[in-house]
């Protein structure tokens, strides 16, 4: 039986974000922040040294409004602006992934998400029996998870991680991944300003989406008098139905972005290790540069 390929997703964006709070700041002579960029490939490293991925891929967000803000003006409306150090540090990210000939795709009008959904479904297309790792600081692709799509994402440190399958995903919370975008409906997210029916908590959303399936079963069965909820649940989701159906939209990943994905394309390995070694130098990433040769032989 021929073995398994594998693919990595790095959600870029939120992987810098994540590492960027979680180490101490670091820069160069010249005052340049990295620390945001050397946490995120030390992540990244660390995922190649456990998966031997065959093929890897970057996908960043754009300075852009999104279709999202689109429908929902207040859509991220409540997060602090992005520090200008994580700012800073994008095209030193981007810089970086070039030299490890790692490609890299952005598309104005859509999120990193939207991109890894359009590449989990386009890859698979491609081979559909090739397994997929979104490497991601945060949990918003759990809906992209099924038996072959996993998200490998950070603990409490920079060195922690975890590997989010579907049992794993069912046991923190409550649900399975495919109904994520239902019980976020339900619960909001508030990261994003996803507004959600307010008064419904984690545990009663699982529930609701357990017992229904998802918001729409929910809401038919409410209309036709066949729900069976506490008064109080019911006078809830009416009165917040159209939020719950916007935040349906909201959190909903878009698996269509027109961009042109090659799976052969992101094959890993065979860069130039002098010429990333020279970056790494320049970033005085030296505790990297001896690692470069490990992870192009993983």
């Amino acid at each position: 039986m021929e073995e398994k390929k594998r693919l990595i997703i790095i959600d870029s964006n939120a992987l810098l974000h994540r590492a960027f709070h979680a180490l101490p700041p670091l820069s160069t002579k010249s005052g340049q922040e990295t620390g945001a960029v050397y946490g995120f490939l030390l992540t990244l490293f660390k995922a190649i040294k456990d998966l031997k991925p065959d093929y890897i891929v970057a996908c960043f967000d754009t300075k852009a409004k999104t279709f999202r803000h689109k429908k929902f003006e207040e859509y991220k409306a409540q997060r602090p602006a992005t520090p200008q150090g994580i700012i800073s540090q994008i095209p030193i990210a981007k810089e970086v992934l070039q030299a490890l000939k790692i490609p890299v795709f952005a598309t104005e009008g859509f999120e990193a998400d939207d991109l890894i959904a359009t590449i989990c479904d386009t890859a698979q297309k491609q081979d559909n029996s090739l397994e997929i790792y979104i490497l991601s600081g945060d949990l918003d692709n759990l809906q992209l998870v099924n038996n072959e799509i996993k998200v490998y994402t950070l603990g409490k440190g920079i060195k922690d991680t975890i590997i989010y399958d579907k049992i794993k995903v069912k046991e923190r919370f409550g649900v399975e991944p495919e109904q994520m975008n239902d019980f976020k409906a339900l619960t909001g997210d508030q990261s994003d300003n996803i507004p959600g029916v307010l008064g419904i908590g984690k545990k009663t959303a699982a529930d609701l989406i357990n017992k229904f399936g998802n918001i729409e079963n929910l809401y038919k069965e409410i209309s036709e008098g066949m729900a069976n909820i506490k008064i109080r649940t019911k006078d809830l989701l009416l009165n917040n139905k159209e939020k719950a159906y916007l935040s349906k939209e909201l959190v909903e990943t878009k698996k269509d972005v027109d961009i042109r994905f090659s799976l052969e394309g992101c094959k890993f390995g065979g860069f130039n290790q002098k010429e990333a070694g020279a970056l790494f130098n320049k970033l005085e990433f030296n505790t990297l540069i001896n690692r470069l040769p490990q992870i192009d032989n993983e």
